[in-house]
């Protein structure tokens, strides 16, 4: 049986980006992808401070350590308006099973709403079964009509 711990949500700092950066590849590692995140550290700092960051995160803490991520980022849709994407949520895996990542989502849910966003919006693996549950669970709708589609740096950077 695991013991209750205490959690605090809040928004992330520059000096708790590293960390940050370490879930997420602890993230690549669980999703049998180690070695897909070709970002950079210094290019991950760099775009996650500044007066204008390209992404925000929230923090779970537990006794001073950074045990889960929310990641996010602001877009917007012709349909919809204002809308939230929401690219990472990791929870470290041994505080898993404590309620972490839906006091993460419900803290970006609460985002989302001060910044007057139509919609919440990720993506999920089809074979992440335990996070599809927990979004069905959370009245996440799965829609299967869309398919990601992208061009990746290779493609981007052709001559």
């Amino acid at each position: 049986m695991k013991h209750p711990i205490h959690i605090m949500i809040r928004k992330a700092e520059e000096q708790d980006l590293s960390a940050v950066y370490a879930l997420i590849k602890e993230l690549a590692l669980y999703e049998n992808a180690p070695d897909e995140p070709s970002n950079p550290l210094g290019t991950f700092l760099r775009d996650g401070s500044g007066p204008q960051p390209k992404y925000h995160v929230l923090l779970a803490e537990s006794e001073g350590n950074i045990v889960g991520i929310a990641l996010y980022y602001l877009g917007y849709s012709t349909w919809k308006g204002s809308m939230m994407y929401l690219d990472d949520l990791v929870v470290n895996e041994q505080y898993r099973r404590h309620g972490i990542g839906g006091l993460l989502l419900q803290s970006l849910v609460e985002a989302a709403r001060e910044h007057g966003a139509q919609q919440l919006r990720w993506h999920v693996l089809d074979w992440n079964e335990p996070a599809i549950a927990f979004y069905k669970k959370i009245g996440a709708s799965l829609d299967p009509t869309w398919i990601t589609c992208k061009l990746e740096k290779d493609v981007l950077y052709m001559s």
